[in-house]
């Protein structure tokens, strides 16, 4: 009898360890969670800080101040007469506008579509920041003014038309009536007989200036 006694005293000593040292891994167990959990939310909380902060500094609507670094630079004139930018172009693909530090634009950030450039000639102006996208594909882009005498418009126009990679439109803004605009690249002309005007083609018509070369000059924007 008295062993019965002891054995069942036994058995509730070892149930009662157990049962403590079951206790003992469920406090455990919520202390872990618990960390956890603080480490996770203060993990969120600092990523959200972070998160707003960059869209506050560089989602405003207007350039930012390393957009504005990207496109500091000038000219240079080199002997031929043509303008080289020195400085770096951006080659980022935006959806809002650009403030570009020169008319026409000689590169920089750019629209994810291009204007047509094989041989497109537009009426009208058109978005900047597609036919910047048409620079980096290696295409000339020649613009005019209301200055520009309309017999020399159309005989560059009919130039344009037969010369792949090549587009044309008006840009009121710009300085000189006529200026011919490729990747990094730009110089005035006095008019359509010009010889700078073939010059000026032949050299930079998917010239070496090109960032991407090859690539397409059709199917980008119509108008």
């Amino acid at each position: 009898m008295g062993s019965a006694k002891k054995s069942s005293a036994a058995r509730t000593a070892r149930v009662e360890e157990m049962r403590r040292a079951e206790q003992a891994r469920e406090r455990r167990n919520r202390i872990l969670v618990v960390a956890a959990s603080v480490v996770v939310v203060a993990g969120l909380v600092a990523g959200g800080v972070v998160l707003v902060r960059s869209q506050s500094d560089g989602d405003g609507g207007g350039s930012s101040a390393a957009d504005d670094a990207k496109n500091a630079g000038k000219f240079v004139t080199d002997a031929d007469g043509v303008r080289a930018w020195k400085g770096t172009l951006g080659r980022n693909h935006v959806t809002k506008s650009v403030d570009y530090p020169v008319t026409p634009p000689v590169g920089g950030d750019h629209n994810p579509v291009w204007m047509n450039c094989d041989g497109d000639v537009y009426e009208d102006e058109i978005n900047d920041t597609n036919a910047v996208h048409s620079l980096e594909h290696g295409a000339v882009w020649v613009t005019y003014n209301g200055d520009a005498p309309k017999a020399d418009v159309e005989a560059l126009a009919a130039k344009v038309e037969k010369t792949p990679y090549t587009l044309m439109s008006p840009v009121d803004g710009q300085k000189d009536p006529i200026v011919l605009t490729a990747w990094g690249h730009q110089r005035t002309v006095t008019g359509a007989a010009d010889p700078a005007v073939d010059a000026f083609l032949e050299k930079f018509v998917q010239g070496a200036q090109t960032p991407e070369p090859g690539a397409a000059c059709t199917n980008g924007l119509s108008k």
